[in-house]
């Protein structure tokens, strides 16, 4: 954090904080089947948490930049893991931290390279391939030879991701002219 400029210090531990209370809340709720509408077999409470933390890194990175972006990764995977691991079944736990860390890094990387056209694409391609890349990691590790109806779960989770993607770019786009501190370049 030495290198990140007072006003930014503040930011980032508020992302890293944000960061962790997205996860642990969705390695907690993927334990729990989205019973309203009969979905049950397509979703979890989990589908509706965790694309917000595709928002978290999104707006790190556009703030602070890609840096400091895989280090709200890095600190929200090691606090995030640890806690999953308590509160949640070491399966789920194990594959979240490896599902969010592919997700996660891809993300960053894919925004970083976008962030200098639209406004809104980095956001959104990052966020949809990362929630691509964690969805089939995730589901996978977690769920495979379960007896559970996890391939109906991926397939409405990502779904959920990708109106998530598309869905928060409004709030996104307000956050931005609401902080105020010039953007990365």
């Amino acid at each position: 954090m030495a290198v990140l400029a007072k006003a930014d210090r503040g930011f980032f531990l508020g992302a890293v904080a944000a960061m962790t209370s997205v996860v642990v809340a969705s390695n907690i709720l993927v334990q729990y089947p989205f019973e309203p509408f009969g979905l049950a077999d397509w979703l979890t409470w989990g589908a509706f948490s965790y694309p917000l933390s595709f928002f978290v890194t999104d707006l790190t990175n556009r703030q602070v930049g890609p840096q400091a972006a895989r280090r709200v990764v890095y600190a929200g995977f090691l606090v995030a893991v640890v806690l999953s691991a308590l509160l949640s079944e070491p399966r789920i736990a194990a594959a979240s931290g490896l599902a969010f860390l592919v997700g996660q890094l891809l993300d960053v990387t894919v925004f970083n390279r976008l962030r200098r056209q639209s406004w809104w694409r980095a956001p959104f391609v990052a966020s949809a391939l990362g929630s691509l890349v964690d969805t089939a990691v995730f589901f996978t590790a977690a769920f495979a030879g379960s007896g559970l109806p996890w391939t109906g779960w991926a397939a409405g989770d990502l779904a959920v991701k990708m109106t998530f993607a598309l869905g928060l770019l409004a709030p996104f786009r307000l956050f931005m002219a609401w902080y105020r501190r010039p953007a990365m370049a």
